[in-house]
């Protein structure tokens, strides 16, 4: 199937018939989603897709082939045109123009197609690496087979994969052991997940809707503190390893390895962004440019 093209079946869950935390996926506008495009984007057919059971190794498989194909960055934030978070616009920003973008979009257009193939679907928030972080983290709960998973297809360096959702589960990948937690804030129940024994953020299993992601993503993108608007952030897992950029380099992580870290000019900088797979005119790659020169200071 060629990209432009509908899925032809129907999703198998519109709604989550739950008297309490009750949302919808029309709420979540999955239309505005073209799901074969974006699995042709990720290297697979819709067509070929439409037979394959919903399970947990197409869950896998799909995850992997997010984290190794749309990277992670900021790019939108620090050249000051960040179009927002609706599920139109974080298709055009990360499938068509190709820009990269972070949680609030990957883990949208994640939840979408999961949800069009047919997967029982639940959108979280959390906090990162600490209780007293605003709720800026999004992830994808998904449930196979009577079990829940953890996706965390837009935290830039997290799990490649799902892990089950229950106090000690594992995952190792390479030297690298993923762990999930139970956590308490002011007796309310939490999730966590950690790597290598530092956690990295809290989620919890309350309802969300899209107001509560763009209310995230105004932070995010435009607080006066925050990270996104101070650093650049350019990730993706890659064959040869993770490799993450910032205004000061590159950080290659490749498996069974040393960690290898590099010092590059600006230029350098952005070159490596574009080689992770970000988009950029040759204005837009002169101002960031101009942009990683001072942040750099």
């Amino acid at each position: 199937m060629t990209p432009g093209c509908r899925l032809r079946y129907a999703p198998a869950v519109t709604a989550r018939e739950d008297p309490v935390n009750s949302t919808t996926a029309s709420e979540w506008q999955i239309a505005d989603i073209d799901v074969p495009a974006y699995l042709h984007a990720l290297g697979l057919d819709a067509a070929a897709l439409a037979g394959v059971p919903r399970d947990l190794d197409l869950l896998e498989r799909l995850h992997r082939a997010h984290v190794s194909t749309v990277p992670f960055g900021n790019v939108g934030v620090l050249l000051g045109e960040h179009p927002g978070v609706a599920p139109a616009t974080v298709f055009d920003q990360l499938v068509r123009r190709r820009r990269g973008g972070y949680c609030f979009e990957h883990s949208q257009l994640f939840a979408a197609a999961l949800e069009t193939l047919g997967f029982t679907v639940r959108r979280a928030l959390g906090r990162v690496r600490s209780l007293q972080s605003p709720r800026t983290h999004m992830t994808v709960l998904v449930d196979v087979a009577g079990a829940r998973y953890l996706c965390d297809p837009g935290f830039g360096f997290s799990i490649t994969g799902p892990v089950p959702l229950h106090d000690g589960a594992r995952r190792v990948e390479g030297d690298r052991t993923f762990t999930v937690g139970r956590v308490r804030d002011e007796g309310w129940p939490l999730w966590s997940l950690s790597r290598d024994g530092t956690m990295e953020h809290v989620l919890e299993e309350s309802t969300v809707h899209p107001a509560d992601v763009r209310m995230g993503h105004l932070m995010t993108s435009t607080d006066a503190d925050s990270v996104f608007r101070h650093h650049l952030m350019v990730m993706k897992h890659t064959p040869g390893g993770h490799v993450t950029v910032t205004e000061r380099g590159v950080t290659e992580r490749p498996p069974g390895r040393d960690t290898r870290h590099r010092e590059l000019s600006a230029r350098e900088v952005v070159d490596r962004v574009r080689d992770l797979g970000v988009r950029l005119t040759e204005a837009e790659a002169g101002t960031l440019v101009t942009t990683v020169t001072r942040l750099r200071g």
